[in-house]
């Protein structure tokens, strides 16, 4: 295997329209979190690529879903209740001529300044972080090697894939949902990819052009403010209906009680089926039986305990208290009390952990802070006088008087990959990702990112923590998204799987860690080739017995592949070449044949 470039060229083939996406415009006027110094050598807190964007042909809706998108042929289950806009009245008509006005306005005078690179869509979105149209299923795709004869099921990835071309600011988070599926059946393989039909996606395809928010990358300072004014007018105008969400549904995936449900922290979350040819469908935003209040959220990193079965969960509200809610749902499907987590300031939880007994909940120094915006910032910020600590609860419990907070300073876990107990020493360990600067991700930063992998110790007796690095300093690697055997989830583990996420924020491979020694195995997926989340798919009672799976791109010859490599010898198996490009994008999850030929209509 040959080690992966750093180069950040690429050749491009079948190349679509373009725009050049030269950083002259700024959101924010006076941001306390961004630097107007731009490093143009190197990038540590966004995307190291090429400032290009492809973005497919698009064709703005007339009538509905199922027929806007020369590209994606399949038809949608949605309905909204905004009316096109061929069938609004003269007084919306009126509205949202005046609204566009006032919009292109504001847009007008954020061209005259940069953007910051994290919300740059010319950083952001380039190169292979830039989008695909939908792709119907291809059968039979050629394969190099043998597909193993235990793979059968489908291999599904999240990400964000942006339908219409930026107007402003964008943040990679803020795409639309799309869900990449690769189906194996007796050793061939199929493909498809779709966009996870959301209301806020079904809304903006009806009237052709981006008209929710964009979290991340929109919403600093007054023009931020200002485009939610505009927002909110639009709703009191009948113009979109934001009362069944707005969220993107791109970033997580589950499949519980027989419903595959896409995930992201802004909204509930979206059941999409798996179609007997592989095909992907959106059955539509998910409730669990209107038993979540449809202007609630849901986290999307929810754990399943591989032993009870059950699906335990998180929301976070960046407004009114409680900041934070834990809940749970039984194997069937029911979902218990609320119990709600005392937070001094609303904070971003995109992740926690199970163990055999409890959840282990992080309250980090990345906090929201609304008030921000009106002196020009971003909502997002790092809070320095603030502790990190982490929570430990009873996983039964009926209110949150128990939990148990133990401080770990100056740490802050994006994800976490397990934790376990040891009864004998009163602790619990959690193994995660130290990400420094915390806030890299959101906020520009002249400092190099670094994600250690630690194991921190929470002493439930005393009160006290510890946190090392497991990996030994001269052999230590960005490691980031991955995950450990899922049958073991909640109990301790030897072995993690991690994205080598090198140079960052490209993955040029994934790590084999021992998370006792530290000793680690590396495989890279090519010369040129960089990927995303290796998926650890376990096939016998040993830890590491099975298969990992990884959608990977060529930027030399701009192809893409799915490579399947043995856990235990990391050494390539078997090659699935797909027919389109796929993008670096988020988190993934496999379906057995079984458990598809079971899943819930509704």
């Amino acid at each position: 295997m040959a080690v992966a470039s750093t180069s950040s060229s690429t050749n491009w083939v079948n190349t679509r329209p373009t725009f050049s996406s030269s950083p002259r415009r700024r959101l924010g006027s006076s941001s306390i979190c961004y630097r107007k110094k731009h490093n143009s050598k190197t990038i540590h807190c966004a995307i190291d690529t090429q400032s290009i964007l492809r973005f497919p042909n698009r064709s703005p809706c007339k009538e509905s879903t199922s027929t806007c998108h020369p590209e994606s042929p399949s038809s949608s289950s949605f309905s909204y209740s905004p009316a096109a806009p061929r069938n609004w009245n003269l007084f919306q008509k009126a509205a949202a001529m005046a609204l566009d006005a006032i919009e292109n306005g504001l847009t007008t005078g954020e061209k005259k300044h940069p953007l910051p690179k994290t919300v740059d869509p010319g950083v952001q979105i380039a190169g292979n972080f830039s989008p695909v149209p939908e792709q119907p299923v291809r059968h039979f795709l050629p394969v190099a090697g043998k597909i193993p004869d235990d793979i059968q099921g489908v291999y599904l990835r999240n990400g964000a894939n942006p339908f219409f071309q930026p107007t402003s600011g964008h943040h990679l988070f803020d795409g639309d949902g799309m869900i990449y599926a690769v189906k194996f059946d007796q050793g061939s393989a199929s493909y498809a990819c779709r966009f996870t039909e959301t209301q806020r996606h079904v809304q903006e395809r009806a009237i052709g052009k981006p008209i929710f928010p964009k979290a991340i990358g929109e919403l600093h300072g007054h023009s931020g403010i200002a485009k939610l004014l505009l927002f909110y007018a639009r709703g009191l105008c009948g113009l979109v209906d934001c009362s069944q969400g707005i969220g993107v549904a791109n970033a997580g995936l589950v499949y519980f009680n027989n419903h595959l449900l896409a995930m992201s922290e802004d909204d509930l979350p979206y059941h999409v089926r798996v179609t007997p040819s592989g095909d992907l469908k959106t059955v539509g935003r998910y409730s669990f039986n209107e038993q979540l209040k449809l202007n609630s959220t849901m986290i999307a990193h929810p754990k399943l305990d591989p032993v009870s079965g059950e699906l335990f969960a998180l929301s976070y509200d960046v407004i009114k208290k409680p900041y934070l809610k834990y809940f749970r749902f039984s194997p069937e499907g029911k979902k218990s009390e609320d119990v709600a987590i005392d937070l001094k300031t609303p904070t971003m939880v995109h992740d926690f952990a199970i163990t055999e007994n409890f959840v282990v909940i992080p309250d980090h120094q990345v906090v929201f802070n609304m008030s921000e915006m009106i002196t020009g910032g971003s909502p997002v910020v790092y809070d320095n006088e603030k502790v990190s600590r982490f929570g430990v609860l009873d996983k039964y419990a009926s209110d949150g008087s128990g939990i148990k907070w133990v401080e770990v300073p100056d740490c802050f876990c994006f994800h976490l990959w397990n934790a376990w107990e040891e009864p004998e020493s009163g602790e619990v360990v959690v193994i995660g990702s130290c990400m420094t600067p915390a806030d890299s991700i959101f906020n520009e930063s002249d400092k190099e990112l670094k994600s250690v992998l630690s194991e921190i110790r929470l002493n439930l007796k005393t009160g006290e923590s510890s946190r090392r690095a497991i990996i030994s300093p001269e052999n230590d690697v960005n490691l980031e998204i991955g995950m450990v055997n899922k049958n073991l989830l909640g109990r301790k583990t030897t072995y993690a799987y991690l994205a080598v996420a090198e140079p960052w924020p490209k993955v040029s491979g994934f790590a084999k860690v021992n998370l006792s020694t530290g000793e680690t195995s590396k495989f890279i997926y090519g010369d040129s080739k960089y990927g995303g989340e290796p998926l650890f798919l376990p096939n016998s009672e040993n830890e590491d017995d099975g298969h990992v799976l990884a959608f990977v791109h060529d930027e030399k010859t701009w192809e893409s592949e799915l490579q399947i490599v043995n856990s235990k010898t990391l050494e390539l198996e078997a090659t699935v070449k797909l027919p389109t490009r796929v993008p670096y994008g988020f988190h993934g999850t496999f379906i057995s044949t079984d458990d598809l030929a079971t899943q819930a209509l509704s």
